[in-house]
């Protein structure tokens, strides 16, 4: 990321035909955490996402792991983050299928996040789920020949039940990827590797509430592509609330909700700056977005279809931006001159500063 777009990574000349202007672009690092090169690869998955849509209410629900556990996902990233992912759709999936609440089969997107505003650890996952489903049994399997259930108006899910089927399964989840030895405990977390120590630690989470928030619905299956461009392919921090860089200092801008969400600004050594950041760096190969419910791969297009039908739409795009057209898809840059406003532009490789390094 320290590299991207500089001359370490290579890059073009463009020059312009008609007026002999020229300007040197470098390659981008397309590092999925890298602040400058999420916005392509935003811009080709919200072109899939669209096809995915139904004109239906979307909620916005939001699932946060307690300090304590934060602490052990910290040195246990890739199974604590995947258990949360787990548990997350599994509440959804079975307080859906309840009858005593809705009793159908719903749509569901989550996006995990690990940060908070300050950079500090804080992991949670965001979920994009439709208000209303496909009839299924209790154990969430789609009725035969089902039938469309909504939600209420306005209503998803009592948050209540949610945080408590999510503790429970949460817990359950981690104290089975203990049993199974997926977890390491460095540093001072090391006494909880005793069986007896971690039941223990784990005894006083089940008394504690869980944090489960669910926002008012949004307002169109518009207003939820917006969303998704804000939130999936978000980093840490963005450029745009880095302030300065100074004397091993650096000032950045941040929202805090405790205090009615005012902007303020914080200054932290630069070591400690990148500290809170590589926090937030994934394992390798981890997924962070991710399809459950209805949008599951083995059957999503047939369910899809289903729903459609049911809804009594042709298309999940109908009424809304088709692909390419949506307004969230920024035109390429360099496409024309910007000396003269000219397209004829003719590019020529400029080799990377370091031969042999493309990393």
């Amino acid at each position: 990321m320290a590299r991207c777009r500089t001359a370490a990574l290579g890059g073009h000349v463009g020059k312009c035909l008609d007026c002999g202007h020229e300007r040197i672009a470098y390659n981008s690092c397309r590092n999925r955490h890298c602040p400058k090169c999420q916005g392509l690869a935003r811009a080709r998955w919200l072109d899939r996402e669209t096809d995915y849509l139904l004109p239906v209410a979307y909620y916005h629900v939001v699932f946060t792991l307690p300090a304590e556990v934060a602490e052990l996902a910290l040195a246990n990233p890739a199974p604590l983050y995947d258990l949360l992912l787990q548990a997350a759709a599994a509440t959804l999936r079975g307080v859906a299928a309840d009858p005593k609440w809705l009793g159908a089969a719903v749509r569901t997107l989550l996006v995990l996040h690990t940060w908070g505003q300050n950079l500090h650890h804080h992991p949670h996952v965001h979920g994009v789920v439709t208000g209303g489903g496909l009839s299924c049994n209790g154990q969430g399997l789609v009725d035969a020949s089902p039938r469309w259930v909504a939600c209420r108006p306005g209503f998803f899910l009592p948050v209540r039940v949610l945080s408590r089927v999510f503790r429970g399964k949460f817990l359950n989840l981690l104290r089975a990827a203990f049993d199974r030895g997926q977890l390491v405990f460095p540093g001072r977390l090391a006494p909880l590797a005793q069986a007896t120590a971690f039941a223990r630690w784990l005894a006083p989470l089940y008394a504690k509430d869980w944090v489960v928030y669910a926002k008012p619905p949004f307002g169109g299956p518009g207003q939820v592509l917006k969303y998704l461009a804000r939130y999936t392919h978000r980093v840490a921090i963005s450029n745009q609330r880095l302030l300065n860089v100074d004397n091993g200092q650096v000032t950045f801008r941040y929202k805090d909700y405790a205090a009615d969400q005012r902007q303020r600004t914080l200054t932290l050594t630069a070591e400690e700056f990148l500290r809170r950041f590589v926090q937030h760096v994934l394992p390798k190969s981890f997924v962070k977005v991710r399809h459950y419910g209805l949008l599951a791969n083995r059957q999503r297009r047939q369910r899809l279809d289903q729903c459609r039908r049911l809804l009594l739409v042709a298309t999940a795009a109908a009424g809304l931006p088709s692909s390419g057209s949506s307004g969230l898809t920024e035109p390429a840059p360099g496409q024309r001159c910007p000396h003269c406003g000219g397209s004829r532009i003719v590019r020529t490789a400029v080799p990377c500063s370091t031969p042999g390094d493309t990393s």
